[in-house]
């Protein structure tokens, strides 16, 4: 690590000859995390919903990094079906993977569904991303080193367990539980796959990251968010998305990262900071919803997985 002991972006090793699958790549948390990895050698797979917005963000990328190997690849895990699409595209492309982050994700909109009837929330941070990693998963177990990352964040918290009895917040929707308790499946369904890959004494490890609070564009939807003076308070609070992209960026690439493990801020309440180890929630634990939730999510996207 750096002199003073904080993880930075100059500690992620060289990523030569690695091919990393990184999810919602075209702005924000997921952006920085490409051009990184693209920086230290990797092959980035842009993986979007808009190709447009993505072919942006490859010109970004290619600007900084004047070397940087880059793929785009539509990809929006807002629907089952173009998550089997990109997948099979990404399979027939590459007969290995090193690293998969499921980065994409939406957080308090007002109450939509995905094109496949689930709450917005929960289908795009989650399903989506079960099912892309179930699909996937075969093409990551060969590989020594292969990671599977999760995107989490802070926001688990607000949830004490997983409503079976209305996923789809049907009943009454609140955006702010709805959006907690999509992140604390994302925790739920690491461990699980973590424990699953252990018992098989497979290479590949699943891993979890949470960026604190990020000034990126996934806060749109906060209430407020829009109004003058508010994103200078908030930049003066909060990581910068660079910044809030090391914990991922950590846990992909350091290592000494082992499966199970989750990184955050080392701030105040994991707000900002540098990527440190941190803990999760009890309820993340819990083994008995973690394999009722892996049920679920099986049943609910149709996707099985070889562990």
């Amino acid at each position: 690590m750096s002199a003073n002991s904080k993880w930075t972006e100059a500690d992620v090793p060289d990523q030569s000859g690695r091919i990393a699958i990184v999810t919602g790549s075209n702005t924000g948390l997921g952006y920085e995390t490409a051009r990184v990895l693209a920086a230290r050698g990797a092959h980035v797979v842009i993986a979007v919903r808009n190709l447009d917005k993505g072919r942006q963000a490859v010109d970004r990328i290619t600007a900084a990094v004047p070397k940087a190997d880059l793929k785009l690849q539509q990809l929006d895990v807002g629907s089952l079906d173009s998550v089997r699409t990109g997948a099979d595209e990404i399979r027939a492309a590459y007969p290995r993977i090193d690293l998969l982050i499921n980065n994409a994700g939406v957080m308090y909109p007002p109450k939509q569904t995905t094109v496949d009837g689930f709450e917005l929330q929960f289908g795009t941070n989650h399903l989506g991303a079960f099912a892309l990693t179930g699909l996937l998963l075969d093409h990551l177990l060969p590989v020594d080193g292969s990671r599977v990352v999760a995107v989490a964040s802070i926001a688990h918290n607000i949830q004490a367990g997983i409503h079976f009895d209305d996923l789809q917040w049907e009943r009454s929707y609140n955006r702010v539980a709805a959006y907690g308790q999509s992140k604390l499946s994302n925790l739920l369904f690491t461990y699980e796959l973590q424990r699953r890959l252990a018992a098989k004494n497979e290479p590949t490890i699943a891993v979890a990251a949470h960026p604190g609070v990020s000034d990126t564009e996934l806060t749109r939807h906060i209430p407020g968010a829009g109004l003058p003076g508010v994103s200078r308070v908030t930049s003066l609070l909060v990581n910068s998305a660079v910044k809030g992209a090391l914990a991922t960026l950590r846990a992909a690439t350091d290592p000494g990262v082992r499966g199970g493990q989750y990184y955050g801020p080392d701030g105040f309440r994991e707000l900002r900071g540098y990527p440190e180890l941190v803990t999760s929630s009890k309820q993340s634990h819990d083994e008995e919803l973690q394999r009722r939730l892996w049920a679920v999510s099986e049943e609910l996207t149709g996707v099985t997985f070889p562990v």
